[in-house]
């Protein structure tokens, strides 16, 4: 066995009003609220909300967060940050309201300069204590060191640092259940995404990764059509949120590749949601790398399809594209990228704004060049 490292991931509160506990976990003084309209909109957020008031402390809400969110929108919510002198955060919401919220408990503690931390341990400052609430059961990023921003040109950069790593993790499955379908089924492939990757990373992948990939694998393949067609299922959500959890500590350590490499310049250039461009480009990728990764992809094969267990590695390599596609199918969202308003002349552009992820790319099981991006999305069009 090689030597590794392996940074756990925050403390778990977890069930039903989860959310609404993180009061009597904050410090005092003025919390900094992440999050987006929808989400208040549509009251997720109220308990929480509630409690952290009835505790005395004044909450400065920030809602202007929106999908794939930009530098100016993180460094205004910053701004609001130090402008009241909050003394923490609470990250509310998917992917983007916690991303933000990460980079700016890290920014408002450190008083670092944003473009000196882009990539892999550059932050290495203090941040405000911090508390992340998913609401939806995909993105991991309560369990992640890592925030994505969208710069200028579309461009997707990353801030990966044990110090984005929160203090807090309510995990809350009721604040799931009004998901729409196509939301319930976009952020479940963006989490077996995270599973499969970690479980292949060529760059860090560990024993600990692992047995956190192919858990979050085994519910998240059992639970997601469960999920879609049934969403008032507390159950088949808890098991979801879980997954996608678990997937968060095995991607947080053994960090994702080809696929999101290639679903980064769909969200940049043609604003799809981040789950949905992982779908989009999965089957393909993982067929890229069929070779180089066969055996690892033959052991995860059995968790998703029992049956095949006993076959000869190349079958059960086969049979796990076969069946994430499957389940990617089932939950009913679209697979061409032609469905979603990309032509075929955008390729070009893809395949060049891909080859930006080097920090990703680095850790596929196999090269993915300019001219094979090209040839990917050909396929996924």
């Amino acid at each position: 066995m090689r030597d590794f490292t392996f940074q756990p991931g925050p403390a778990v509160l977890s069930g039903a009003g989860a959310a609404s506990w993180l009061a009597a976990k904050m410090p005092p003084g003025p919390c900094l609220f992440v999050t987006d309209t929808d989400i208040l909109g549509f009251g997720l957020a109220d308990d929480c909300l509630n409690g952290i008031q009835q505790s005395g402390r004044d909450v400065v809400i920030f809602e202007e967060v929106e999908s794939d969110p930009s530098k100016d929108t993180l460094l205004a919510a910053v701004e609001v940050g130090r402008d009241t002198a909050v003394s923490h955060v609470v990250g509310f919401g998917g992917g983007s309201p916690m991303d933000v919220a990460k980079l700016a408990s890290y920014l408002l503690g450190s008083g670092d300069d944003l473009d000196d931390i882009w990539g892999v341990g550059l932050a290495t400052g203090g941040r405000l204590p911090l508390a992340l609430v998913p609401t939806t059961a995909g993105t991991g990023s309560e369990a992640t060191p890592v925030a994505v921003i969208t710069c200028e040109g579309g461009e997707k950069r990353g801030v990966n640092s044990p110090a984005l790593t929160a203090d807090w993790a309510a995990l809350d499955p009721a604040l799931t259940v009004g998901m729409p379908r196509e939301l319930t089924a976009a952020t479940g492939i963006d989490a077996m995404v995270h599973a499969v990757e970690a479980y292949t990373s060529a760059k860090a992948k560990n024993p600990i990764s692992d047995l956190y990939a192919r858990e979050a694998l085994s519910l998240l393949s059992a639970n997601l059509v469960r999920a879609c067609e049934q969403p008032d299922d507390i159950d088949a959500r808890s098991a979801m949120l879980l997954g996608a959890h678990l997937a968060g500590l095995a991607f947080a350590n053994a960090p994702v590749a080809g696929v999101h490499a290639l679903a980064y310049p769909l969200g940049g250039l043609h604003h799809l949601p981040h789950g949905l461009s992982n779908a989009l480009m999965l089957r393909h990728v993982l067929q890229h790398n069929s070779e180089a990764a066969r055996e690892k992809y033959a052991e995860l094969a059995g968790i998703v399809d029992p049956s095949c267990v006993g076959q000869g590695s190349q079958a059960r390599c086969a049979r796990l594209i076969e069946r994430l596609d499957e389940l990617s199918a089932a939950s009913g969202l679209k697979l061409r990228l032609r469905d979603h308003g990309i032509r075929q002349e955008d390729i070009p552009l893809l395949a060049r704004e891909a080859m930006k992820q080097q920090r990703l790319l680095v850790n596929n099981p196999c090269v993915i060049e300019e001219d094979d991006a090209r040839r990917l999305y050909e396929a996924a069009w």
